[in-house]
């Protein structure tokens, strides 16, 4: 138990991370093991060239728009804080997990990872998923396995049952309820934090 709490002090802010992400003490360690291997140059930080390295990331047809979504515009940066902060939407939802109602919603709530995967998409962060901005993520995803002219059509039909205020354009309510159905909690979690 000795090794463990002295394993606890040499992560940053253990235990406010801990209260505002609900990862465990051993889910932190975990995290900050990983943060330390991916910041090769034992900087402090992870810049997006750290990601870059990561093969599984690597080999995703839109791993530059995982990358892009860990750093907000004009940071190229990311301590170790952050780093959490950002995973935490990857943590299992907790459904009996009371919440004061003065908490911001938590990061692996539904909403949460929903606001999390609709950036991945709204390439221009104007809140609105574009018809172009869909074509081209669909594009990275599905590569050369699918037609040109079956990507268009994808979209437009994409487009045309989400769009319910017939804008052109998907806003994030009408991702989330395109979505309703969707087991995100199951898409949207990582093994190693289970």
């Amino acid at each position: 138990m000795g090794s463990r709490s002295s394993s606890m002090n040499s992560v940053p802010n253990a235990e406010e991370l801990i209260q505002e992400t609900g990862f465990s003490a051993a889910h932190l360690l975990r995290l900050h093991e990983r943060f330390e291997v991916l910041d090769r140059h034992s900087r402090g930080y992870l810049s997006p060239e750290d990601f870059e390295a990561v093969r599984e990331v690597a080999m995703n047809p839109i791993g530059g728009r995982i990358i892009c979504s860990f750093f907000p515009p004009g940071q190229e940066a990311l301590d170790f804080p952050s780093f959490v902060r950002i995973m935490a939407h990857f943590r299992p939802t907790e459904k009996n997990r009371a919440r004061d109602a003065a908490q911001a919603e938590p990061a692996n709530s539904r909403t949460g990872k929903l606001k999390f995967a609709f950036q991945l998409y709204d390439l221009d962060r104007d809140g609105k998923i574009s018809r172009a901005e869909l074509l081209q993520v669909l594009r990275a995803m599905m590569g050369i396995q699918v037609t040109e002219e079956q990507l268009q059509s994808i979209t437009e039909r994409a487009i045309q049952e989400a769009d319910l205020d017939k804008d052109d354009a998907i806003s994030f309510d009408e991702f989330r309820k395109s979505l309703e159905k969707v087991n995100i909690d199951h898409k949207m979690s990582i093994r190693f934090l289970k």
